[in-house]
């Protein structure tokens, strides 16, 4: 049997859907992250679990643009039908930053294109789109370090996370913290960047969570698995 192809009325029931969710009070949280939506994320994932994966419906949620469609049209996707210049397009298409992380994190990540792009994203200008690559570049950190060269990498961090932008910066401190949690070798190294540069030393931290000052952030996870 083929598969169904949504119509524009199911497109349109979905945005309805969406609609009725928005929060007001969600809607300010999420604005002081740079999301613009209302629409709470547990309500969000449990609309996508009773969608189920429908790619022709995520493409079009995808296209409207809207936030909480973007981000519901990750959740119901299916990660390995997308092209490479598909993948490349809709990180540059991102603009909120939950969206670029879930796009990365969930779809791209799951890519067979993930390490080409990875590369790719890795040198591009745009600090957004560098970022996607940063991120995928901290998953190889932990679950395939044979592919990159840690100690060039830590090169790069030192000369240039400092002065990089925000999301950029997020990035490259949240790699040079995975690389001092997973390689003990490299630790004293990664924990001397971080105390030197001091990246996001006095980054608020909500009370029981931990701080992303990559010293801190080292020192605690190593503290857990070694408690484990």
């Amino acid at each position: 049997m083929a598969a169904e192809t949504p119509t524009d009325a199911t497109v349109a029931e979905v945005m309805a859907e969406l609609a009725e969710l928005e929060d007001p009070r969600a809607r300010a949280v999420n604005e002081k992250h740079g999301d613009d939506h209302g629409v709470n994320l547990g309500k969000l994932r449990a609309l996508a679990k009773r969608l189920r994966t429908q790619q022709e419906l995520s493409r079009r949620l995808w296209e409207t643009d809207d936030t909480a469609a973007m981000l519901l049209a990750v959740l119901i996707c299916r990660p390995k039908a997308f092209e490479r210049d598909a993948l490349d397009a809709m990180v540059r298409e991102a603009r909120a930053p939950k969206v670029h992380d879930w796009l990365v994190n969930y779809v791209v990540r799951k890519s067979p294109h993930a390490e080409d792009l990875r590369l790719a994203w890795t040198a591009d200008p745009d600090p957004a789109v560098a970022s996607a690559g940063w991120a995928l570049t901290t998953e190889c950190v932990r679950k395939k370090p044979e592919v990159l060269d840690l100690p060039g990498l830590l090169d790069v961090i030192e000369a240039r996370m400092k002065d990089a932008p925000d999301r950029l910066q997020w990035a490259m401190n949240h790699c040079l913290a995975r690389i001092g949690i997973d390689h003990p070798g490299l630790r004293a190294r990664a924990v001397g960047i971080g105390e030197r540069l001091e990246v996001l030393k006095d980054y608020p931290t909500s009370p029981g969570c931990t701080s992303p000052f990559a010293p801190v952030w080292i020192a605690e996870m190593v503290r857990r698995q070694d408690a484990a």
